[in-house]
């Protein structure tokens, strides 16, 4: 599937496996890549001595393109943009932050730049600092969030009938309809975040993953609402005792942790998105894109009979 984002990425597949902090690392990322999508190493972990090791695990488990994520939330130290040029890494994608602060270093630098942006207003002001092109992620997907959340279905067609770059759909993704969608949206890529960490090469605790395999379309919860930073998680009795909480604090870093590896669900948030209502199985990475992409490609193909009839 050749769009302008696999002209750009170097990948097979314009699908795009989410940074998730401490997750996003080469087990999973190098399945993604192997499966012919585009694997990120995560830097919002703020471990960068461990993100380095990641991208040196990464040679040895796949000879094909990868990228890393700046968090600018979490990593504000300018010198993460001569840490990434370091690694080799020619793919970036920016979020959390002002694209105006890194993105002119990492393009002198050579390297591809997409930005993650939540409202029109954002991916203007993306495309002002000269980014490559746009991650437009909708309010439904899991993670952190803009508290004035848009959907993929009003944002997507939006950014794309205002920017020229090519745009790659986050935000209730996780199989070829969905995929098709946000084509038909404008979209020439999909990223997928939710649907990532359930997958068998995901390094979460099982506990995690049949979370999200069990919960409902309706079971997240919107944390910080009216504060910042606003995320969306899976809704558990930890986190929707705190849903109607001016302010909530992420938690302590070893409560997270415990969550992620050790399985305690009420340890910390588990990050997801409401498209984990539609996720009914731990199924491997190369078996999630292979249909995904089937699916997607028959749906456009029948779309397209239908027009000509």
């Amino acid at each position: 599937m050749r769009t302008r984002v696999t002209e750009l990425l170097g990948c097979e597949l314009p699908i795009v496996q989410a940074p998730m902090g401490y997750i996003a690392r080469a087990q999973l990322a190098s399945a993604v890549c192997e499966a012919g999508g585009m694997g990120i190493i995560e830097t919002s972990s703020g471990r960068l001595d461990e993100v380095r090791d990641e991208i040196r695990k990464m040679r040895d488990l796949t000879t094909k393109p990868f990228g890393v994520n700046i968090a600018q939330l979490f990593v504000r130290d300018p010198s993460i943009v001569d840490f990434v040029v370091e690694q080799g890494v020619r793919f970036v994608t920016t979020s959390a932050g002002d694209p105006t602060k890194y993105t002119a270093l990492l393009k002198d630098a050579g390297l591809t730049v997409f930005h993650v942006v939540p409202t029109l207003r954002a991916a203007l002001k993306a495309v002002d600092a000269g980014v490559d092109g746009l991650v437009a992620e909708g309010g439904e997907g899991g993670g952190f969030k803009n508290p004035r959340d848009v959907s993929t279905m009003v944002l997507v067609p939006l950014v794309c009938s205002k920017v020229d770059v090519p745009v790659i759909a986050a935000g209730g993704i996780a199989d070829g309809r969905s995929m098709a969608a946000a084509f038909a949206l404008g979209a020439e890529g999909v990223q997928m975040g939710t649907r990532m960490v359930s997958a068998a090469e995901s390094p979460v605790h099982t506990n995690y993953k049949q979370l999200i395999v069990e919960s409902a379309e309706t079971d997240t919860v919107f944390l910080n609402r009216f504060a910042r930073p606003g995320f969306r998680v899976m809704r558990t009795p930890y986190s929707e005792a705190l849903e109607r909480e001016e302010q909530v604090p992420l938690g302590e870093l070893g409560k997270i942790l415990d969550l992620y590896f050790e399985g305690n669900l009420e340890g910390a948030f588990a990050f997801g998105g409401q498209v984990a209502g539609r996720i009914e199985a731990v199924r491997p990475v190369k078996e999630i894109l292979e249909e995904m992409t089937a699916d997607c490609r028959a749906i456009l193909v029948e779309w397209g009979k239908r027009a000509a009839e």
